[in-house]
């Protein structure tokens, strides 16, 4: 008995060690992957079994780079080796066709690789130290985000679309039973205004968002029945629109502020709204999720907000954000689960005193 438990402890520590060196080694791989996809490797692989020889007279690459990329190609499971014939596997075939994983993968290569070298000074100077390597001295990544190269604001902008824009339909549906009039704080480009226009072209939507992202959009004509109110919700005041027997939507938004600031943007909303009208705040909470993939990646773009975002915010629990709403003096009246594909959240709020009423 105790030999097979050395045994089994001997493997446990094999197979941590061999985990141990793939992240090591992850950052290496990450771009080596991407290297693939550049020179078109995997996209060949895709296409029929091939051997070292037809991928460098295919694509026009030298021996060094086939057989070096091709190596770590089968180590990590991208590719698979069968009669000195390669292929690409399933996994590898995802970052061809999924479009989740494209996306992600893009985000991290474009927005946050670079960045991420200052996670430790993000952490400790509470701002986002790696969004300097692209832009000049911006508090945040948001007023930003015209400024970025081209490459970088691509990603960015697929990157948060995809997750939330599947979202709209069903979300619009939902509030436009209640409301004939929406406030969308944090509209960025107006996804979501096209969404109600689609519906009714003469609804009643205004988007308020930084004057920066106000700017860039509010001559789109698509958007040409859309009010814009340019408004910092951080600032001591913020001057909000009168909210009455209105909505208020806020998509993937409040993850992009610490605790605190979550807090003071409700409790002004508060101030500003009346009893007949509702803050619903769509997020993909962390602890919502039905797969762990979808768990594991949300709690990784945490440490994106904290390297390039803004230094202070993270993707929440819903019991976090629980306890900032009752802290605002607003409760939470309806809670729809599995909104879009992604398992995303819709909390309806009103003020405490509408439950008393």
């Amino acid at each position: 008995m105790k030999t097979i438990k050395r045994q089994h402890d001997r493997n446990s520590i094999i197979q941590a060690l061999t985990e141990a060196q793939k992240l090591a080694f992850a950052p290496l791989a990450f771009q080596a992957l991407a290297a693939m996809l550049d020179f078109g490797i995997f996209q060949l692989l895709d296409s029929r079994a091939v051997s070292e020889q037809e991928i460098i007279n295919g694509l026009k690459l030298d021996e060094y780079i086939v057989r070096t990329l091709l190596q770590i190609a089968v180590l990590n499971n991208w590719a698979e080796k069968k009669e000195e014939l390669f292929s690409l596997t399933k996994m590898g075939k995802l970052f061809l066709y999924d479009e989740m994983t494209k996306a992600n993968f893009d985000f991290v290569k474009d927005v946050c690789y670079l960045g991420a070298s200052e996670l430790a000074a993000s952490f400790k100077n509470r701002k986002p130290e790696g969004l300097h390597k692209f832009v000049g001295e911006y508090p945040t990544i948001y007023p930003a985000l015209t400024k970025l190269p081209e490459k970088m604001r691509r990603s960015w902008y697929a990157f948060d679309h995809l997750y939330s824009d599947n979202c709209f339909d069903e979300v619009f549906k939902i509030i436009s039973r209640s409301y004939r009039s929406i406030f969308d704080i944090g509209g960025n480009t107006g996804k979501f205004e096209r969404v109600c226009f689609k519906y009714d072209e003469n609804f009643d939507i205004t988007m308020l968002d930084l004057p920066e992202n106000i700017d860039h959009i509010k001559n789109d004509e698509e958007l040409k029945n859309c009010k814009f109110h340019p408004i910092n919700v951080l600032n001591e005041n913020p001057h909000y629109p009168e909210i009455k027997n209105s909505a208020v939507f806020m998509s993937q938004f409040l993850d992009c502020f610490s605790k605190a600031e979550i807090q003071k943007i409700l409790t002004d909303l508060v101030k500003n709204m009346d009893n007949n009208s509702a803050i619903y705040i769509l997020e993909p909470f962390t602890d919502q999720q039905k797969y762990s993939g979808a768990e594991y990646s949300l709690s990784h773009i945490s440490l994106y907000f904290t390297c390039m975002a803004n230094g202070v915010s993270k993707m929440y629990t819903l019991r976090e954000m629980e306890e900032i709403i009752k802290k605002s003096g607003l409760c939470i009246t309806n809670c729809i689960q599995n909104i879009g594909s992604y398992d995303y959240t819709l909390l309806e709020c009103r003020k405490n005193a509408m439950v008393s009423d």
